[in-house]
């Protein structure tokens, strides 16, 4: 099998002649390799000697080294090119003009997971309305959806909780790759930057990471694996309970639990739900960090058994009510602040709105729920076929 080849690769191949002589901004993290597992910024260097003014990080820092959210990384110099690099998960969210002021054109490659609470498609977000306004130019160096990009999934964020895990209304699983989505945010939401795109080789949509015979390097602490990254759809809204999604675990994500879930309970519970595609597995753990640290938590693994059927989002929403239910004194939400939100409960601003809570606590049937924001899913199938870059 052909290994994808991503737009970084082709980028290095052939830059295109309007770059030679401007000054680069690059937006990445330690994700930001090729194939040889050698990092943007060495191989631009080596191909555009002294371009790169400037370097730009997202949340969980340059070397994605910060574990969790709220948790800033700070300004330093590049050991390898010595030059800034700004953090945008810092003391600000959103590039100055000072910033700005280095640069010509600002390169983004950066692995994005496909999910909408993922914050680094709000920071190259908020570099191209900066763009914009500063009168900059944008190339995005394209790479895969890790979960394909034909599958979308969960209701449409409603813009009463927009946030910095969610700012355009958009699904939880948006089946596009990071060029595919710069440009529905430039185009339908109208940031109208001076946008290009430059597109992979050899990928497909239906194509999960582990079909792309690429290398996979954690683009944030806690989604270590592309296994991570196919549950962190539905399993990060574990965040906004007071349940362990797994951090302080060698397999966060993948595993969840509290000290008082009782696991016979929870699986006669769910017997009925029809989830599918994966294999529930009890399991005990002791969390080194995070939620629950150094108490032995019960709870399961969840181990992919077909990815054409797993649903992360309805699977994740289905154990979240049953844990409700069979724990109800227990259980509970997260309070505020979640991502700089101070007022609104985090499992809102994850789920992008209340109802989805509301049901779930009302014990509506969630193939119920799943049926109340199909319309606006299907409007949204609609939409995201006008940004496709690949059949």
């Amino acid at each position: 099998m052909s290994y994808v080849k991503t737009g970084l690769e082709k980028f290095i191949e052939s830059p295109p002649n309007w770059i030679k002589g401007k000054r680069i901004g690059l937006l990445c993290n330690p994700a930001s390799i090729a194939s040889n597992y050698h990092h943007a910024r060495e191989l631009i260097n080596e191909k555009l000697p002294n371009h790169i003014k400037a370097i730009f990080s997202p949340q969980h820092g340059f070397y994605a080294e910060k574990q969790d959210n709220m948790i800033e990384s700070q300004d330093r110099i590049d050991s390898y090119l010595k030059v800034p690099i700004f953090s945008l998960y810092g003391k600000i969210r959103i590039p100055t003009y000072e910033m700005f002021d280095l640069i010509d054109v600002l390169i983004v490659d950066i692995q994005d997971v496909g999910t909408r609470v993922y914050t680094f498609i709000y920071t190259m977000s908020y570099c191209m309305e900066k763009a914009k306004e500063f009168n900059k130019k944008i190339l995005i160096l394209d790479r895969p959806n890790p979960v394909n990009g034909i599958d979308v999934e969960g209701n449409i964020l409603s813009l009463k909780y927009s946030s910095f895990v969610g700012r355009y209304p958009i699904p939880m699983r948006h089946g596009l790759t990071i060029g595919e989505i710069a440009k529905l945010f430039n185009e339908h939401f109208k940031i109208n930057c001076d946008l290009t795109v430059i597109t992979m080789e050899n990928w497909e949509r239906k194509m999960y990471f582990n079909d792309t015979n690429l290398p996979w390097v954690a683009p944030s602490p806690n989604l270590p694996t592309p296994a991570s990254a196919m549950v962190y759809p539905g399993q990060v809204m574990w965040e906004g309970t007071n349940v362990s999604e797994g951090r302080g675990t060698t397999q966060p994500f993948e595993f969840f639990g509290a000290p008082f879930i009782n696991h016979s309970k929870i699986l006669s519970i769910i017997k009925d739900s029809k989830i599918k595609g994966v294999y529930l597995r009890p399991i005990a753990f002791e969390p080194t960090s995070n939620k629950w640290m150094g108490n032995l938590c019960n709870g399961f693994q969840i181990h992919i058994t077909n990815p054409q059927l797993y649903k992360p989002y309805l699977t994740s929403l289905i154990l979240i009510q049953a844990l409700l239910m069979c724990h109800s004194q227990e259980f509970s939400w997260k309070m505020p602040p979640y991502e700089y939100e101070f007022e609104k409960m985090p499992i809102d601003l994850i789920v992008g709105d209340d109802l989805v809570r509301k049901k779930i606590e009302n014990m509506e049937n969630i193939k119920i729920i799943e049926e109340s924001w199909q319309k606006d899913l299907n409007a949204f199938k609609q939409l995201k076929k006008e940004f496709h870059l690949y059949k």
